[in-house]
């Protein structure tokens, strides 16, 4: 798309500079000018400074930083003239910011689950923007359903009343959108839009964006760490590294003649090859997880008493095996029942929903086992989630989430410290990190952590939910190189949940792909990427190969 660079800047950023209160510099001079209809893409691995550049226009930084620097807004008048905005952290300039934010310019956070209000209806958190734009309350119900219907929710109607836990992901974020476009903004931030959500769903918000920043006239900032994503939804990047600008030009000319290294680097992004694993002689490895007939409804409808009328299939029919040694990937879109898999295997589903069907841990039928066995039986079969700031306790060292279960195992204390130290030292991790708390460390150090806690139990199955998405690009690589390594040595088993297919292939020997909660195609996964039989197999691969 071609931007006529003669017309007036909607948004110009000059010599923005962000310091702690110790000395150190988060972003250093960042400057550029951003035209009505443009995207622009600011693309850097964690701690780069992309997101908190960002934070710094609206004024939502703490207090404890200062921030430096010239911004200034085009009036809202054809843009003739433009508006400084004071960007200092001083409560006296706080009314001003409060007239841009939302309305002049809108911002999408990165994860939808935590931005949005755990308590209120979709409805009710988008007629909260509507009333912020002066709309009339008679008015909100058609015109959060509109909202609804631009950002393609199906059956907006059926959708009001439902809270966010009740969404996917994909529409939690669109709902996000949503209320992001109530308040018809000039600008709109998006913040990782698309971390959290798989390779169709991704294509499908970016796009998206792409249409309603053309239909609503609007400029967009589009911050990621996936060089390859944005590419076909820019116009301009810039690179970022340790708040310092490397590279900013076109889209076009930073991917044909990227200049400096560090964006080459961005762009390979090269994950291995996963662990090519024989059979030695006619020893076949010991099978580690059968699942057979696996089957998990939630309740979705219930009578005056309290008893379920309803129940919602989420995952149906499921059969797995998994040798000792080995990874399983699965895979699917939003939605798809891949973390219903993960929980039910976990045995975390408790009494929320029906689980029906055989899961067999190192030949043991977990549904024999009582409560008590089943809290000592935990050792074997650990977790690793998504999210490694919101799964561990941020008020703990890490010395304290390491040993935790080591604690109810009834290790004695020399063992513990001694097993702690051992687990950082698998994952790379110094010992000292032990006084460490969870946010003086990095997004992939609290990844390294999760999975120290995990191995100090010495498992033999582990159940990797999304471990990856929440990382930068670099991180990725280095946190899959760590679970091969990991594999190898330790001869320990994943069943390996994803959107990012290139993490799959890189780590998995077997691949399963769900949809609707069933399994429609499985296999050893080169042969299932190069050769899919089903459909949505097909349409899912390609888009993950072409990302």
């Amino acid at each position: 798309m071609m931007i006529n660079n003669k017309t007036a800047p909607v948004l110009t950023v000059s010599e923005l500079s962000i310091v702690t209160n110790t000395g150190a510099t988060l972003v250093d001079k960042l400057g550029y000018q951003l035209q009505q209809g443009q995207t622009l893409a600011i693309v850097g691995e964690s701690g780069s400074g992309k997101s908190i550049a960002s934070l710094a226009l609206l004024g939502l930084l703490p207090k404890s930083l200062n921030v430096t620097g010239d911004v200034e807004l085009a009036s809202s008048a054809e843009q003739s003239t433009m508006l400084a905005l004071p960007i200092a952290n001083h409560d006296s300039q706080d009314k001003v910011l409060r007239a841009i934010r939302g309305q002049r310019i809108g911002m999408i956070f990165q994860e939808p689950m935590t931005a949005l209000n755990p308590l209120h209806t979709v409805a009710k958190q988008i007629a909260e923007s509507l009333r912020l734009r002066g709309v009339a309350k008679k008015q909100w119900r058609m015109q959060t359903i509109k909202l609804l219907n631009d950002v393609n929710i199906t059956d907006p109607e059926d959708k009001l009343n439902r809270y966010p836990h009740e969404l996917s992901g994909g529409q939690r974020q669109r709902v996000m959108i949503a209320m992001a476009l109530a308040q018809q903004p000039d600008i709109l931030i998006a913040d990782e839009p698309t971390t959290a959500l798989d390779v169709t769903l991704q294509h499908e918000i970016l796009a998206l964006l792409n249409d309603l920043k053309r239909e609503h006239n609007m400029a967009m900032i589009l911050i990621s760490h996936d060089l390859n994503l944005v590419r076909r939804y820019s116009d301009e990047v810039i690179v970022m590294r340790q708040g310092q600008t490397i590279e900013h030009g076109t889209t076009a000319a930073v991917f044909a003649n990227p200049k400096a290294d560090y964006t080459r680097t961005l762009m390979r992004q090269d994950f291995g090859q996963a662990l090519d694993i024989q059979q030695r002689g006619s020893d076949k490895p010991a099978i580690v997880l059968q699942v057979k007939q696996l089957q998990v409804q939630f309740p979705v409808q219930k009578n005056l008493f309290g008893t379920t009328k309803r129940w919602f299939d989420a995952v149906t029919d499921i059969d797995m095996s998994l040798a000792s040694g080995q990874a399983l990937g699965i895979i699917g879109e939003s939605g798809s029942g891949k973390t219903t898999i993960a929980l039910a295997l976990s045995q975390l589903l408790s009494n929320q929903a029906k689980v029906s069907g055989q899961i067999i841990v190192n030949g043991q039928d977990m549904s024999l086992l009582s409560n008590s066995e089943l809290r000592k039986f935990r050792a074997q079969i650990q977790m690793v989630f998504q999210d490694p700031f919101a799964s561990i306790n941020p008020r703990m060292t890490v010395m304290q989430i390491i040993e935790e279960g080591l604690l109810v195992q009834g290790v004695a204390k020399a063992a513990r410290i001694q097993a702690v130290i051992d687990s950082l030292e698998t994952v790379h991790l110094p010992s000292e990190f032990v006084h460490r708390y969870p946010h003086e460390l990095s997004g992939g150090q609290r990844q390294r952590v999760a999975l120290a806690r995990a191995l100090v139990m010495q498992p033999r199955l582990m159940i990797l939910d999304e471990p990856t998405s929440a990382l930068d690009s670099t991180t990725q690589v280095t946190v899959v190189n760590l679970l091969r390594e990991i594999q190898q040595q330790r001869q320990i088993s994943y069943v390996f949940i994803s959107h990012d297919l290139k993490v799959v292939r890189a780590l998995c020997q077997h691949i399963m792909v769900l949809k609707d909660g069933m399994c429609v195609e499985s296999g050893a996964t080169e042969a299932v990427f190069k050769y899919p039989q089903h459909p949505y197999a097909q349409c899912l691969l390609q888009a993950g190969v072409n990302s």
